[in-house]
């Protein structure tokens, strides 16, 4: 049985694994970071934030020394599952930890 978390992540119940919503591929145990069975990209700020005044000295683009995007994707598929900005050196933020215990309990599998 599995549960919708987000819009393209899913969690397998009975077999306690992280799944893409889209293509069904495991991105690991559900009781980790489901972003350990991602692809990850460092995107160009650069590139996702233009200039909005020619010339570039006006826009909404991070410092690179301050800021990094980094997104997550479906090794099977592709579909982007999830990003985040962090600072340069900061760890990947494990921002999804379920009780699996319970949400078998509720789902009717065993505990």
């Amino acid at each position: 049985m599995k549960a919708r978390i987000t819009e393209y992540l899913d969690i397998d119940v009975e077999r306690e694994q992280w799944c893409c919503n889209r293509c069904g591929a495991e991105l690991g145990p559900a009781r980790r970071n489901y972003k350990e069975g991602c692809l990850l990209a460092e995107r160009p700020l650069e590139e996702v934030h233009p200039p909005l005044v020619e010339g570039g000295e006006h826009s909404f683009t991070f410092d690179r020394e301050y800021c990094r995007l980094i997104e997550f994707y479906c090794p099977a598929c592709g579909v982007l599952i999830d990003n985040e900005y962090l600072p340069p050196g900061h760890p990947v933020t494990h921002d999804i930890e379920l009780d699996v215990d319970a949400l078998k309990r509720r789902l009717g599998g065993s505990p």
